[in-house]
């Protein structure tokens, strides 16, 4: 059997604590983290650890928009692949990201 892969789905949630809200699950091939974080600096934060981990790939949700999902792209350059579900609006809360939580 081949190496198990290390990947993450990363959520933006307002009041995630990221220490408390992430999940681990676990196939012969695929090691998958959930993690949730607040806001973009939790964002870049965990992708860099992800990364440091062994995490090659950071699947981002639709939460996050185009500039935030750029940013975290360039915090693991060269460790982890970044991908993102794409919609314009945050599903919960039917904003741009990119305007909710920019800072």
């Amino acid at each position: 059997m081949p190496p198990q892969a290390k990947m993450a789905f990363m959520v933006l949630v307002p009041d995630a604590a990221p220490d408390k809200h992430r999940s681990t699950m676990t196939t012969g091939l695929v090691e998958l983290t959930i993690q949730f974080v607040a806001d973009m600096n939790q964002a870049i934060d965990m992708a860099r650890q992800l990364a440091d981990q062994g995490c090659s790939i950071i699947e981002l949700c639709g939460g996050f928009g185009h500039s935030m999902t750029g940013r975290i792209a360039d915090a693991v350059r060269g460790k982890a692949a970044v991908g993102s579900v794409r919609f314009d609006l945050h599903a919960a809360f039917a904003k741009s990201s990119d305007e909710l939580f920019s800072g």
